[in-house]
């Protein structure tokens, strides 16, 4: 996109690297010229302020946005509203197809106006990478991958053919075929540039590569050094035709690193204790800049694992600073000479390159020499677990959660074994967040080889899988001669994609699933991910542990969680000795030395040369060439979205909500899982009823992250999670509620139809942290097109509460220390909005009236979480592309 017009800093420059000019916006030239101080400010912020002040037009971005973050440095932090641009934007699959049709739609409302639909183009490069659609439905066999990419592309074949439709209808949008890898790995070995180029007119400029994604762990990049971070699907839409991410000037936290780790440990470990101690921090909707001497003791692949999750602590991201290591990463992952030239002359001439003397808002320390081997779970990624305590928690918290002391078990039918509560069941190599780094894939090989070697199996009730975030994994641990033995104990390559972490773990066998069933079994899951949530990684699991590769592997030979891994034996090996976690694991030196020989730069430039062709199967896709998608009406994958029908002109304003009826009280930490799940559909839901109507069989059911592109399947499934607790329903779980004044308890989406026959305005309670987790747009669309006005919740998660607002939904906060348990809420209240609509401004006090089934009624106050000017048009427009769109028209 052209840069701004104005340059009240005199800041604009010419730098020449590699013997060629380049124009940029000078840091040090602003600081000279009226930004005193700004050299003391976090890598993370000049990132920002190199932005605004590249963008300088006097409309979008002013001289006084540009003083804010200078005076940030006085309190160090801001109520000031910036609008930031980023690069580019990066899609995956699941919320990739629905950003397609939203685009689609507009060209279609577009047409209608009378305008030119190709005006609805991306102004800024897109990619998206086809990672979410795998599933683990064959695995531990040689041919595992072969058939399930097989059952993929038959599976979807619809959607995919969407997407290459789309490919060839858009401007600046690239596809990176299924097959390839997981978006944010593909992102961190080939599309980050570190520092981006752009010819405009007869200028070539150079600033930081920035990045928004509709995935929450596009922050795995930030260990890269680029600035990047999930936003909704809706606002990346926004974001592709121009508009700028409205933001507040954030606070950042500085995270100091001291040390290094101790032998035995991995960057997991590292992840899941910065994880615990940020989220007691509370870092929600801040930046997270990570400092210090250790800074040198992690690897770049250690730091993309601890940028990877900065989701599950909270942050917006976990910032890096550019130094040797970096450097060292671009060269050794096959970028070419003058990329890493021109990263190392710009961050040093801008102040981007790491330095000790910065000013945070606040900062902790950790000293990496005190890690000690953890997990996280049975469902939160916070949850953690010193292995060490690992049985003992487990025991714990089965006996509160299952409400019963002993181990119940059941036979497996045509086995001559029983599975029990606490059987490990799944045992699944997957994610980005450890699939990236080489040295704890490495470790698992080698625990692998190990294992086998001294005699040791998998136990045979657990479901085993591979799936690396890119086909140079398979590649290494080919060489370093690892697959014989990962194979050996059943983790075959199932397929290159996010699979068991977002929920496509596939089928567990029949004769499983029914002992469960029998007894009602409290089954586990032990997984490499950074996903956890009740209800995601399979309908049957209902504990859930995060961990490293090489303890999932430990775990597959245990089979059940009650195992101490430090006091327990495996087994015996050969010579009738016991065999004990110490015998198995790898040395770091062992680790080092066989990375030494097996992984390369050629690895890199040879997988990544032909990126954009795909297997056979994509390539013979075929799509016709047309700017208007032509809708299939009897498609159960892609539906023309509803969103834009029946456009006015003008804004709808503010709307009262009067007399509104809850849908749904919930508790806290309700995910965007639980309110729109990725996962299993099931038969038993008004889902299924709708497939039914539809002819659709069970088994090709598939998930409803494949469904995004179909708003009827979508809408039936949201707040359809298996694992939701609706308290207005006590006594169920799933998607239920109950309707009032009947008193009846239906699914959500039945009570649903029955309101909007009523023309009753609903809303949903929520306790703290309401939508944390993925970011999710369909848990803001599904709640849109259920008829939801407001969502009145205790505290917000950051991308959630944009979400929401991007749909034309008002977010609201309890305030005065009230919430859904101390105003007694039941579901039988009437709930008004008072007088929105004379107007609400951002950060309003919004008055609520509640009406109870006695009689009494109350007037409380809440904050409106409308927190920009940006936002509240948005708000006022119904939503961020409805705005969009009346803009363009």
């Amino acid at each position: 996109m052209k840069p701004g017009t104005k340059n009240s800093f005199n800041s604009k420059s010419a730098i020449s690297i590699n013997n060629k000019e380049y124009t940029y916006y000078s840091i040090p030239e602003a600081e000279k010229n009226g930004l005193e101080g700004v050299s003391k400010l976090p890598k993370s912020l000049k990132v920002l302020l190199e932005n605004l002040l590249r963008y300088e037009d006097d409309l979008t971005v002013n001289k006084s946005q540009i003083t804010a973050i200078k005076d940030w440095l006085k309190t160090k932090k801001s109520n000031i509203e910036i609008a930031y641009r980023p690069a580019r934007v990066l899609l995956q699959d699941y919320t990739g197809i629905p950003a397609v049709a939203d685009l689609a739609a507009m060209r279609e409302a577009v047409k209608e106006k009378s305008k030119d639909p190709n005006t609805i183009n991306p102004l800024s490069a897109v990619d998206l990478v086809i990672d979410h659609s795998v599933q683990v439905d064959q695995s531990a066999k040689a041919d595992s991958f072969d058939k399930n990419v097989e059952i993929e592309f038959k599976r979807n074949g619809e959607r995919y053919s969407f997407l290459k439709w789309g490919q060839n209808a858009f401007d600046n949008f690239r596809i990176v075929p299924p097959g390839t890898g997981i978006c944010h790995q593909v992102n961190l070995e080939y599309l980050s540039k570190v520092v981006w180029s752009e010819k405009v007119k007869d200028e070539q400029y150079i600033f930081p590569d920035t990045l928004v994604g509709t995935d929450s762990h596009t922050t795995m990049v930030n260990g890269l050094s680029v600035l990047g971070w999930g936003v909704g699907g809706i606002e990346a839409e926004a974001g592709m035709l121009g508009q700028p991410i409205s933001m507040l000037i954030p606070e950042v936290i500085g995270f100091e690193v001291k040390n290094k780790m101790p032998e035995g440990t991995t960057a997991t470990d590292l992840v899941l204790t910065v994880v615990k101690m940020l989220r007691d921090k509370g870092v929600v909707g801040k930046f997270v800049e990570f400092f210090g001497e250790g800074l040198k003791n992690l690897t770049l692949a250690d730091r993309a694992t601890i940028a990877n999750m900065a989701p599950e602590y909270g942050a917006t991201c976990g910032f890096f600073p550019i130094d040797e290591e970096t450097l060292k990463y671009l060269k050794f992952s096959g970028r070419d000479d003058e990329t890493v030239k021109i990263v190392e002359e710009y961050a040093k001439a801008q102040g981007l390159w790491a330095t000790s003397d910065i000013e945070f808002t606040d900062s902790l320390t950790l000293d990496m020499s005190t890690i000690v081997p953890t997990i996280s779970g049975p469902k939160r990624p916070q949850d953690k677990v010193l292995l060490s305590e690992a049985s003992q928690s487990f025991d714990k918290s089965f006996k509160e959660v299952a409400a019963r002391d002993e181990f119940k078990s059941s036979k497996v039918s045509n086995t001559d074994y029983e599975i029990k509560d606490g059987s490990i069941l799944i045992a699944a190599i997957t994610s980005c967040t450890n699939t990236s780094n080489p040295n704890v894939l490495i470790g698992a090989g080698l625990l692998a080889k190990k294992a086998v070697e001294l005699g040791l199996e998998t136990k045979p009730w657990v479901k085993t899988s591979l799936a690396p975030g890119s086909q140079v994994v398979t590649d290494y641990l080919e060489k370093a001669g690892l697959n014989t033995y990962l194979d050996k104990l059943g983790f075959n390559l199932v397929g290159y994609g996010c699979t068991t972490c977002i929920g496509n773990s596939g089928p567990l066998a029949d004769n499983i699933v029914k002992a469960i069933q029998k007894e009602n079994l409290y089954g586990v899951s032990v997984l490499s991910g950074n996903r956890n949530f009740e209800g995601r990684i399979s309908p049957h699991i209902k504990a859930n542990y995060l961990a490293s590769p090489p303890l999932v592997v430990a775990y597959s030979l245990t089979g059940h969680m009650s195992f101490n891994l430090y006091k327990d034996s495996f087994g015996k090996d050969k010579n009738g000795k016991d065999v004990y976690l110490k015998d198995i694991w790898p040395s770091n030196q062992e680790i080092e030395e066989t990375l030494k020989t097996s992984l390369n730069a050629d690895m890199f430039i040879k997988r990544y040369s032909n990126v954009s062709q795909g297997p056979k199967q994509w390539q013979e896709i075929k799509t016709e060439k047309s700017s208007i998608y032509n809708w299939d009406e009897n498609s159960t994958y892609v539906k023309k979205p509803p969103f834009f029908e029946n456009l006015s002109d003008q804004p709808e304003g503010f709307k009262p909500i009067k007399d509104a009826r809850p849908l749904l009280i919930l508790g806290d930490m309700v995910t965007t899982d639980h309110i729109s799940p990725a996962g299993n559909i099931q038969k038993e839901s008004p889902t299924g009823e709708y497939f039914m109507k539809h002819q659709i069989l069970p088994k090709d059911y598939n998930s409803y992250g494949s469904r995004r592109g179909n708003h009827e399947v979508m809408m039936r499934g949201t707040f359809a999670n298996i694992r939701i607790r609706n308290e207005m329903a006590p006594g169920t779980e799933g998607g239920f509620t109950k309707l009032y004044p009947e008193e009846k308890v239906m699914p959500v989406y039945d009570a649903v139809v029955e309101y909007k026959k009523r023309g009753t305005d609903l809303v949903v309670i929520g306790g703290k942290e309401y939508g944390t987790g993925s970011s999710r747009d369909w848990a803001a669309k599904g709640t849109k097109l259920l008829g939801v006005k407001a969502v009145i919740a205790e505290s917000f998660e950051r991308i959630h509460r944009s979400n929401l607002i991007g749909m034309g939904i008002l977010p609201l906060q309890f305030k005065d220390n009230l919430n859904r348990s101390n105003l007694e809420l039941k579901g039988s209240e009437l709930i008004s909005v008072v007088d929105i609509e004379k107007g609400i401004n951002p950060s309003d006090i919004v008055k609520l009236e509640i009406k109870y089934i006695s009689g009494e009624i109350k007037i409380v106050n809440t904050l409106c979480r409308i927190d920009t000017k940006n936002e509240l048009e948005y708000y006022k427009n119904g939503g961020i592309l409805q705005y969009v769109l009346r803009n363009m028209i």
